[in-house]
């Protein structure tokens, strides 16, 4: 989405940027919050697998910087230039004031490369097809050989 959308010139505005909770950090493999509304109500759906893995390389950069996954998550979407702005859905005070110093958090490129990887999706039919060589991209021309 992120090439259409700065081809196009147009922005982007994220809800949930934490998964309902899940990218905060305070869900591991071995612990999951009993008291979580994410417990008893899995909302939004995500692939937990892979979330546990962006989750890992998420806390590996939140601990270079001293600060809170859920402020990694946050400050990387917002290093993205299409992304205008983030709803979030704090509950408690605390967890608003920690997602608000997010935007104190300057992240370098290759902490923004590293999550970038960490969150790739495995492409699927037909979106595979996106990978090959084409002339169709938006901001491409199309290119004929001569006979």
């Amino acid at each position: 989405m992120i090439p259409l959308l700065k081809d196009q010139g147009v922005g982007l505005l994220v809800w949930s940027p934490l998964a309902g909770g899940f990218l905060s950090g305070k869900f591991t493999r071995d612990n999951a919050d009993a008291a979580a509304r994410r417990a008893t109500f899995d909302f939004p759906p995500i692939d937990k697998d892979k979330a546990y893995g962006i989750v890992d390389a998420m806390r590996k950069v939140a601990d270079g910087h001293g600060v809170s996954v859920a402020q990694i998550a946050l400050a990387w979407i917002l290093a993205h230039d299409v992304v205008t702005s983030v709803i979030i859905g704090a509950r408690k005070l605390e967890q608003l004031d920690d997602n608000l110093r997010s935007v104190d958090v300057a992240l370098s490129s290759d902490e923004v490369k590293a999550l970038d990887e960490a969150s790739r999706l495995t492409p699927e039919y037909p979106a595979w097809m996106d990978a090959l060589p084409s002339d169709r991209r938006p901001g491409e021309e199309r290119r004929f050989e001569r006979q």
